[in-house]
């Protein structure tokens, strides 16, 4: 008989549209379709992860997978990519093709904020609690999330790597803002280029890209390929661009009004998130739950930590869950 931990993992898979663009949406556990107000079989609690950017889905296959079964298999787990940043299988397009715009810019940083609020209204009950599970720019859209929409039943959000501040100061802003302000449209010929490689030499290239990694997850060099479309590029790069115009000032407001409701988890050496950016938020909220990596992870933690940080989150969230 086989243990819990070597059951196949039930995973399901979805390209939909969402405020009109293609977005991809993996779904751990047995539940499909958590809509139903006042359905006796709705789970009492949603984990959903807010991804980085890139903002594709399958970078986090192994971490949902891992933090479903720490948690027992007792409650969902999903993750939604961003509006556009997913390659839509063959017969979708990346925007939807109807005369109805549900929302100007869906693709810059505040039209991700109302993308995710769309698909929680129109895919998940009032009736069920969330833990928000946020990485890096997904902090910023949680935190926005929280203050746009306070009638959401946010027991947790766990911000990984948050970068809610000072984005263009920051060592790798400062590295990366030119190009992605001023230069990101000399990357799409490139891309473009790439794009008519056969499938698996792509896959050589990322697996060349990642070489300096002792353990690479297999699900990240199967994301990867889907970097070399150009409209994915694109998504992506405008995405960042705004990213580093718009966040600025951290949102100490919001952080205020739902401080018993966060956990902080900053790096030690994370370029997006310096560590003097962990101590003055410390000092700015020590009553917070605020904590600064003691591992060595990654910012990119996807890549090769994503076990290790399933396993951190569930006994942070051990005593939320026994109340329930």
């Amino acid at each position: 008989m086989r243990s819990a931990s070597e059951e196949p993992v039930p995973l399901h898979e979805e390209f939909i549209y969402c405020c009109g663009a293609a977005t991809h949406v993996l779904k751990c556990g047995p539940w499909k379709d958590l809509s139903k107000d006042g359905s006796k079989n709705l789970p009492r609690l949603l984990f959903m992860i807010i991804p980085g950017n890139p903002g594709l889905a399958g970078y986090y296959r192994t971490f949902i997978k891992a933090l479903y079964c720490g948690l027992n298999q007792r409650y969902p787990v999903w993750v939604v990519s961003h509006a556009g940043h997913c390659k839509p299988p063959s017969g979708m397009e990346m925007i939807e093709d109807t005369d109805i715009k549900e929302l100007e810019d869906v693709f810059g940083l505040n039209g991700q904020v109302e993308h995710k609020l769309n698909f929680l209204k129109k895919n998940v009950s009032k009736d069920i609690k969330l833990v928000l599970i946020a990485h890096s720019i997904g902090c910023y859209i949680t935190l926005e999330m929280m203050k746009r929409a306070s009638e959401l039943q946010v027991l947790r959000s766990v911000l990984l790597f948050p970068t809610i501040e000072r984005m263009a100061q920051s060592p790798q802003g400062k590295l990366m803002t030119p190009l992605l302000c001023k230069l990101r449209y000399v990357l799409y010929m490139p891309v473009y280029l790439l794009s008519f490689l056969p499938e698996g030499v792509k896959a050589s290239l990322v697996r060349f890209a990642l070489r300096g990694m002792k353990t690479c997850d297999e699900s990240s060099v199967t994301t990867s390929v889907n970097l070399f479309s150009v409209d994915c590029i694109a998504n992506i790069l405008y995405m960042a661009s705004q990213e580093m115009m718009k966040v600025v000032e951290r949102d100490s407001t919001t952080i205020k009004q739902n401080l018993k409701k966060l956990i902080f988890y900053y790096g030690t050496g994370d370029r997006w998130c310096p560590q003097h950016y962990y101590d003055e938020i410390k000092m700015d909220f020590p009553d917070g739950d605020i904590r600064l990596c003691e591992k060595g992870l990654r910012h990119a933690f996807v890549l090769d930590a994503s076990k290790e940080m399933a396993a951190m989150i569930t006994d942070w969230l051990q005593d939320d869950l026994t109340k329930l």
